[in-house]
């Protein structure tokens, strides 16, 4: 299964790990693992994102060191956790990127299983887990990389990060398998959390503006979709805080009877994005409707259409989802 992928790094000398535009815990963590593991090896790693990692994250060792320039002088590319034109919309923006990934390699390693969306050719490395640094373990484990005890803590921010904690419908005996031994390499669960919920301290002016959130919590179909529209402005003024979308996004789960929430952020050159969380497995097939992926409890989709005529179409979506 890996043999493709395991000669496609021995081969490279220089590889740029390339995170999309919404990074999470998970492709931070599998981007800070795969440097720890390639640089084992003896490669030259660099570490891209086009956008800046978002406060939140910043309990991850090593966050400051991606970057927001694209290095052409890599000979691999390795893209963590989507295979997704439409998450790479500003990475492919940028002048030579485009003709970059048409002439070098590129190793897509993903957990989410739809089928993939990249215009540009390219080797996916996908299976049915929880997170991405789950698909990395079995690769690792495969090739016979070492994987040092800061690597296992990166993978160990991503599994819980993308599996809740171990608690979501993803979750599957192999998973308990992989985090246990990434606790035998060193991987210290309690220690990350400890630093996680530092940085998840919320600003008195963060918390106001939570409670104005949540006032604008709006229920569809029987109440069972859950949905908060964050215009620009607010976008621009909180961000660099804290994401909207993670700082309501858990409270909207957390209603009783919603089984679909939906955070919609729209921006200023008529982009909308939206961050689905599901209590049963629709938010793929919700996303699907509009392009979008993900997997089956977590998804999001992003379009050029406006708030108001998108709506009906989240509705309509959720309504067909619930009753399939």
């Amino acid at each position: 299964m890996f043999d493709e992928s395991i000669k496609s790094i021995n081969d490279a000398s220089k590889i740029i790990v390339v995170q999309a535009e919404n990074p999470d815990g998970d492709s931070l963590g599998s981007s800070l693992a795969l440097e720890e593991i390639l640089g084992d090896l003896g490669k030259e790693v660099v570490l891209y994102c086009p956008v800046d990692i978002p406060k939140y994250l910043r309990y991850a060792k090593g966050w400051d060191r991606v970057v927001n320039e694209f290095d052409t002088s890599a000979d691999l590319v390795i893209i963590v956790d989507t295979a997704s034109d439409v998450l790479l919309t500003k990475t492919l923006e940028y002048p030579g990127i485009r003709s970059f990934l048409d002439t070098h390699p590129v190793l897509v390693i993903d957990h989410h299983t739809t089928e993939s969306t990249l215009s540009f050719d390219h080797l996916l490395v996908t299976e049915a887990a929880v997170a991405t640094s789950e698909v990395i373990y079995h690769l690792a484990s495969a090739a016979g990389w070492k994987i040092s005890a800061s690597a296992a803590e990166n993978m160990m921010i991503a599994l819980m990060s993308d599996s809740l904690g171990l608690t979501t419908q993803s979750v599957t005996p192999e998973t308990f398998f992989v985090a246990g031994k990434l606790a035998e390499l060193g991987a210290s669960n309690a220690e990350i959390e400890g630093r996680r919920r530092e940085f998840m301290k919320k600003s008195p002016e963060i918390l106001a503006y939570k409670g104005k959130l949540i006032e604008r919590v709006e229920y569809f179909c029987d109440g069972k979709l859950a949905l908060v529209h964050v215009p620009f402005e607010e976008t621009e003024q909180y961000s660099d805080q804290y994401n909207p979308g993670a700082l309501i996004g858990d409270e909207l789960r957390l209603v009783e009877d919603v089984v679909l929430s939906c955070v919609i952020k729209t921006y200023p050159d008529g982009k909308l994005t939206a961050r689905l969380r599901a209590s049963e497995p629709i938010a793929e097939r919700v996303a699907g409707y509009f392009g979008g992926g993900g997997h089956p409890y977590a998804a999001g989709f992003r379009i050029y259409e406006g708030y108001e005529q998108t709506l009906p179409q989240l509705v309509e979506a959720t309504e067909k989802a619930l009753n399939s």
